[in-house]
């Protein structure tokens, strides 16, 4: 063995070197609808004002630590309850690691619970703050097993409950009544978080409901409202546990060039939701036209993206990438998504070209 392998074995944590990396594929080329990402830009006038009120920022300088007029801007813009906070992150990824970092307990193994498959960075957070997961997996429709789902709470006592809502990668929302039921068997000792991701395309949101539940958090992204660049995530949840939570948050953890962008774009937020109406659109439209296509199941989503079974998906997923087209082969992640495919809803002419190479992929 040589020096720095021995050296890996004794400092880096085994269940670390077990694992691979999260990795992101090469887009160089190819129509990219993989990420769930908005395809739409700021018109050119807004890039143009975006860019010299970027030039006026104080590189030199940390940024405000507070960001009080950023989360003012979250809060009046975004639907946050009066009276509630909301903490920043470097996306919401890592506002799912100050949580389980906040709630890993030292004299024994917290656990976080999720319905599976889903967001993949439940578990791996979990995972690096030294918390058990226990994942229940979903019905074979996609919908939440609640008795599964209650049982393993009232078993494992988890510290935190995330709910994808919608969920990923099935892109559909759960039952909000189901949601209730979770929170309250959660009531003493566990935290329920409800990432509302893709909140923009949805049809409900639990962000009104923080006053109700006083073991509830909220959690959002600005990515997939059309800033996924930027890299802000936001939360909320009753004031108290929001400053218990605050004291795990990195000082410093937004750029001042996030600021800035993320400031101007909400300052134009009707812009983005204009985008995020054509993209609902064109969801319902390209979910229609691959049912028409023979052997293709489409399933129901409220998200920007939209999950099909295919009779061969690794087949599908190889002859789109022939054609320079980049989906989300998920038919591995779970039993349940057996030769899937998920697909991000992009402008007409992406999507047609989409149609195009995918219909060729099914009869060729």
């Amino acid at each position: 063995m040589s020096p720095i392998d021995t050296l890996i074995n004794t400092t880096i944590r085994s269940d670390v070197r077990s694992i691979q990396s999260y990795h992101v594929a090469d887009a160089s080329g190819f129509i990219k609808l993989d990420a769930m990402e908005n395809p739409y830009e700021l018109p050119h006038a807004l890039r143009q004002q975006l860019g010299a009120r970027l030039a006026e920022a104080s590189l030199n300088r940390y940024p405000v630590a507070s960001y009080a007029t950023l989360k003012q801007r979250v809060r009046e813009t975004l639907g946050v309850p009066a009276g509630y906070d909301v903490m920043l992150g470097n996306g919401s990824d890592e506002l799912i690691s100050i949580l389980c970092m906040a709630c890993a307990q030292q004299d024994r193994r917290a656990v976080v619970l999720a319905p599976t498959p889903s967001f993949v960075m439940y578990q791996r957070s979990a995972q690096f703050a030294g918390m058990d997961y226990v994942g229940v997996p979903l019905k074979a429709d996609l919908t939440l097993d609640l008795p599964a789902m209650l049982a393993a709470i009232a078993e494992h006592r988890p510290a935190l409950v995330f709910l994808s809502y919608p969920n990923n990668p099935t892109g559909n929302l759960f039952d909000a009544e189901q949601i209730v039921a979770i929170i309250r068997a959660l009531d003493g000792f566990g935290l329920a978080i409800v990432d509302e991701a893709y909140e923009p395309f949805a049809s409900d949101t639990f962000m009104g409901r923080l006053p109700e539940f006083p073991n509830l958090v909220v959690m959002r992204t600005v990515s997939k409202l059309g800033l996924a660049g930027i890299r802000l995530g936001y939360m909320s949840a009753a004031p108290q546990l929001l400053a218990e939570l605050d004291k795990v948050r990195p000082p410093y953890n937004i750029n001042v060039l996030t600021q800035i962008a993320a400031e101007f774009a909400l300052e134009h937020v009707e812009v983005l939701n204009q985008q995020a109406s054509a993209l609902r659109a064109a969801r319902a439209d390209l979910a229609a036209a691959m049912a028409a296509l023979p052997g293709v199941e489409v399933f129901p989503s409220a998200a920007n993206f939209i999950l099909i079974r295919v009779p061969n998906s690794d087949d599908a997923y190889a002859k789109l990438l022939s054609r320079k087209v980049l989906i989300k082969n998920v038919s591995k992640m779970h039993g349940v998504l057996a030769n899937c495919l998920r697909i991000t809803v992009s402008t007409p002419e992406e999507n047609r070209a989409f149609l195009d190479a995918f219909a060729a992929s099914l009869s060729a």
